[in-house]
């Protein structure tokens, strides 16, 4: 079983999915709805999605390695300034939870849950504020809401942050993340040196220049893979045809 992770500056307990003895009943009772809405909603196979698999293919092996913490910032209106420390302690505290190395390093998630909240901006602003800090390690920070209308990869008109439980969550950067760091050279920049390490730091911003000089965002690869694997795929001369790129979100 993972050990219960406490923020050094803010107090804050993130608890394993595993863990069946919290003194709270109130974060007991919301570790139980998080452990539920990952095992029915993110391991589960939505139509919507735009391709085939789970929502997440990432949360199954997550939760059988005991690799995913919660925790639960109480109240309506908590103070921005606590809030902020805790996602602060949660950088400082990501890259070393176990296992540090090895495959099951990208299976790492730490949740922020703020249940009673209801005014969502909150979120929205504490991730466009520190998104690049967390890139820059290595990892990424999603915001997870009602109604958050984030478009999905696959399907814009899919909300794949769109959760009953308003969260804050830390994960590490996966390779399949190009799309969503396409945004801003510096993302761009800290994709790049985690991928190609062995690039030169001249020949990285060279890929980084070319990659982010122009503001359009489409990702052809995307749109191709998932018409290739449909079966209303128009063809010409036998040949499938691109009907055009989906843009990154």
């Amino acid at each position: 079983m993972s050990k219960i992770v406490i923020g050094p500056q803010s107090g804050m307990n993130w608890f394993p999915l595993s863990e069946t003895e919290i003194p709270c009943p109130h974060t007991m009772s919301l570790v139980d709805d998080v452990r539920t809405w990952a095992e029915d909603y993110l391991t589960g196979v939505e139509p919507d999605l735009g391709r085939d698999g789970p929502v997440c293919p990432y949360v199954g092996p997550s939760l059988r390695r005991d690799l995913m913490w919660v925790g639960r910032v109480a109240g309506a209106r908590p103070w921005p300034s606590y809030v902020r420390l805790v996602i602060e302690d949660a950088l400082e505290l990501f890259g070393n939870l176990p296992p540090d190395d090895g495959g099951g390093a990208v299976l790492r998630c730490l949740v922020t849950a703020l249940p009673d909240l209801r005014d969502f901006s909150l979120i929205d602003k504490l991730h466009l504020e520190l998104k690049t800090r967390f890139v820059e390690r290595g990892f990424m920070l999603g915001q997870f809401y009602p109604g958050c209308k984030e478009p999905g990869l696959w399907n814009k008109d899919f909300h794949p942050l769109d959760s009953p439980i308003p969260m804050i969550v830390v994960r590490s950067m996966m390779a399949t993340d190009f799309p969503f760091l396409l945004g801003r050279p510096e993302w761009m920049a800290a994709y790049v040196k985690k991928f190609a390490p062995g690039l030169p730091a001249h020949v990285r911003q060279v890929v980084v220049g070319r990659l982010t000089a122009s503001s359009n965002l489409d990702v052809p690869a995307y749109q191709l893979q998932a018409e290739q694997g449909s079966a209303t795929t128009p063809t010409k001369n036998g040949s499938p045809v691109h009907l055009g790129p989906r843009k990154a979100s």
